[in-house]
């Protein structure tokens, strides 16, 4: 099976798995909430060696494991990909390349995981969401390396795997697919928050004013860069000033603190509203342990 026809069969999968697991498909895909609605017992533990193990009817399932060492978005992944093999009905299957990007695409796949694979783009992915997080953060513009970077936030997923779905949904050239995947997103994050560098893995956020009224899903140390112009953020326990954000010519900037435990509301003042606007916020973390696995 070539990738062409796996992702054919993935999507009509996700499409349908969407439906019954009733997932809105425009926007953040709540993929713990979807394996628990499918029925599934889920585990995550530390795994050196694997990303996620799938066991099926037939071994005492079903049921998933997955890596509690996995950053957000590669565990937001890899349940994505067990969920897949539950709803094509595959038999027990255990995920052990700790590093897809040296794999993908180069003919050692197995059927069966070419098809989760794509199930996990296509159910994190749905076209309805990734042309609404498109619009929001690119309007009309032409798609740019950053605007990647924020689409996947918005759909919490890896600057990789976003790139490679807007290739798949012809939003960019293969071209353009290639020469982007080579950027680091420690560089697009740089640019983002106008040089300064972000600490591991935290992720940078961008308010504009065509994404304020959306649920930003973050976690403890991700960054929020304010791209409104005459607007500051309002004082919160939740939100702490981010190194050099009151410097002249960079836009203001805060860092998530671990006071933020579940959703909350935070405040904007712009020089052009009586009324503060309200910035919602939702605690991504990664998923540890079988109590708080599935929210």
């Amino acid at each position: 099976m070539d990738w062409k026809l796996a992702h054919r069969i993935a999507g009509m999968a996700a499409n349908q798995a969407h439906r019954d697991l009733e997932i809105d498909r425009t926007t953040y895909v709540p993929v713990y909430r979807a394996l628990g609605t499918a029925g599934l017992i889920g585990m995550a533990k530390s795994m050196p060696r694997l990303f996620g193990v799938y066991l099926s009817a037939a071994d005492d399932g079903p049921a998933v494991l997955l890596n509690s060492g996995l950053d957000i978005t590669g565990q937001r992944h890899t349940a994505a990909h067990e969920l897949g093999h539950h709803r094509l009905h595959h038999d027990t299957a255990a995920d052990d390349e700790l590093d897809r990007s040296i794999t993908w695409g180069d003919g050692t796949w197995p059927d069966h995981e070419k098809v989760a694979e794509a199930f996990a783009a296509w159910f994190l992915m749905p076209q309805p969401a990734v042309l609404a997080a498109t619009q929001r953060v690119a309007g009309e513009r032409s798609l740019q390396p950053t605007h990647a970077y924020l689409i996947g936030r918005a759909l919490g997923t890896s600057y990789a795997g976003t790139v490679r779905q807007l290739l798949n949904l012809r939003l960019i050239s293969r071209a353009a697919a290639s020469q982007w995947a080579s950027i680091p997103p420690s560089k697009l994050k740089r640019e983002l928050t106008g040089g300064r560098p972000v600490a591991g893995t935290a992720h940078v956020h961008v308010i504009l004013p065509s994404t304020v009224d959306e649920v930003f899903h973050v976690d403890v140390g991700d960054v929020l860069v304010l791209y409104i112009p005459d607007a500051h953020f309002g004082s919160s326990p939740e939100l702490t000033p981010w190194t050099e954000s009151g410097k002249a010519g960079y836009a203001p900037a805060v860092a998530v603190t671990d006071e933020l435990t579940s959703t909350s509301t935070v405040t904007l003042h712009t020089s052009t509203s009586h009324e503060p606007l309200a910035l919602r916020l939702a605690r991504e973390s990664c998923r540890s342990g079988i109590d708080d696995i599935w929210p």
